[in-house]
């Protein structure tokens, strides 16, 4: 590797997915040890097996404490533009209990810490990682994002994972337009020092953040946005018009407001909500909805005319059905220009219950379906294949139908029902699959 060109060297030293094995290339040649000075990305990951070492008494003296091996790559590099330093995911699962004393050896957000190196190689940094250990960050009131806004003018890409942050001091950060916060407690209840300090956002995740009160996103850039939130927060509130990618996960919000006229695919699942406004949302073409009372988040979007591919499901799967009429037509008195439909189990079974109880009614909107994908439990053959005749009669357009069978319904069962459609509905194209709780869809056929 000697002979290849600095530049080259440079190049592929900055692709290690683990900076540990830069401090072996400086040890293994004396042309990478000059050259590794240049790297431009540092990734440093501490392993379980680093860490169990690092706390068994018959190895603990033989290993170099993780914080001294990062700060010794960190500190010699002159032109970094990406750090990323976390813990495992193994170590996730490590609990109070586990842990015996206070340490801060891998409490990554401490201040001090990052205080010794981050000054250092902020010059140049576009990205910063950091996911921390959250047995010792958890109970820690960090200020890595003052640090981080007073030190890095240049970073577009900032990712925390694991901590307690502070917003006391936190300065404006123009450049950067990309923004996770990951399973954090945030000392900002509505979000305003997010909103006003990182102005340009085009790109906002909030995955399990807690210490929020009354949230509210108001940022002009935003485009892509992920936020998950804990049952605390009754009122939600996001002002974005440049959004044109949300998905939205809570609990029990009293109400949500969303002021999105740019917003065209919008995904949300929660339990349920008193009262759902969408503001100017005149652009939507594609909505995914997930809840326990879907009939009655469904009439909050009644006459939602833009939406064309709609994907829909209920948490309520294993209990009794307590709705007396909720089906195909429900679905089209509020998105009555529906071209493609993707029913989740608990939004099938639902329906299959309600359609034995009363049947389909025949709606013009219905006329617009071409496209069906279905996930099927079948306990009743004839009551299932009842149902998709009835839909199919209804819907004189549909011609793509796509039924994923779980895994567990008897094959002989399922080989009876494939037969059945195929031959009653013939000008269809059939495409047939396997689904099951937690694992990905299988699909065994590609249309007949």
């Amino acid at each position: 590797m000697d002979d290849l060109p600095p530049a080259l060297l440079i190049d592929i030293l900055s692709r290690l997915t683990d900076s540990s094995d830069l401090a072996r290339c400086r040890v293994a040649s004396k042309t990478l040890n000059a050259l590794s000075d240049d790297v431009r990305s540092i990734n440093l990951v501490c392993s379980m097996s680093g860490y169990l070492k690092s706390r068994s008494p018959e190895t603990k003296a033989l290993v170099t404490p993780f914080k001294a091996v990062f700060k010794d790559l960190v500190l010699r590099s002159r032109h970094l533009e990406s750090v990323s330093i976390g813990v495992d995911k193994s170590l996730g699962g490590i609990s109070f209990d586990d842990v015996e004393d206070e340490s801060d050896d891998l409490y990554l957000t401490d201040f001090n810490f990052m205080k010794e190196w981050l000054p250092r190689v902020s010059g140049e940094l576009k990205s910063l990682f950091i996911s921390d250990f959250w047995v010792q960050s958890c109970w820690r009131r960090s200020e890595a994002l003052t640090l981080i806004s007073s030190s890095c003018h240049s970073l577009l890409k900032l990712v925390v994972k694991n901590a307690w942050l502070s917003v006391d001091g936190l300065n404006p950060m123009p450049m950067l337009t990309s923004l996770t916060l990951e399973f954090v407690r945030l000392d900002d209840e509505y979000l305003n020092k997010i909103s006003s300090c990182f102005p340009n956002l085009t790109e906002l995740n909030l995955i399990g953040v807690g210490g929020l009160k009354e949230p509210k996103i108001d940022l002009l850039h935003l485009r892509t946005c992920e936020w998950s939130v804990s049952n605390a927060p009754l009122h939600l509130m996001i002002h974005a018009p440049n959004l044109v990618h949300f998905q939205l996960k809570c609990i029990k919000p009293r109400f949500i407001v969303l002021e999105a006229p740019a917003l065209s695919s919008f995904s949300l699942s929660l339990e349920s909500t008193d009262e759902l406004k969408l503001k100017d949302c005149y652009s939507l073409e594609y909505l995914q909805l997930e809840s326990f009372n879907l009939d009655s988040l469904l009439a909050m979007f009644r006459g939602c005319e833009t939406v064309k591919r709609l994907t829909v499901d209920s948490f309520r799967r294993n209990e009794q059905v307590k709705v007396t009429r909720f089906g195909l037509d429900t679905l089209f008195d509020s998105f009555p220009k529906i071209s493609y439909l993707n029913l989740g189990p608990g939004a099938w079974h639902e329906m299959e219950t309600s359609f034995c109880k009363g049947g389909l009614e025949d709606m013009i909107g219905m006329k617009t379906l071409r496209e069906l994908i279905a996930h099927l439990v079948v306990s009743d053959i004839e009551s299932t294949l009842a149902f998709i005749f009835s839909i199919l009669g209804k819907c004189t357009k549909l011609s793509d139908v796509s039924l994923l069978i779980h895994r567990d319904v008897d094959s002989c069962v399922a080989g009876n029902l494939i037969s059945r459609c195929r031959s009653n509905f013939p000008r269809v194209r059939w495409r047939w699959g396997i689904w099951k709780e937690g694992t990905k869809d299988t699909w065994v056929s590609d249309g007949v």
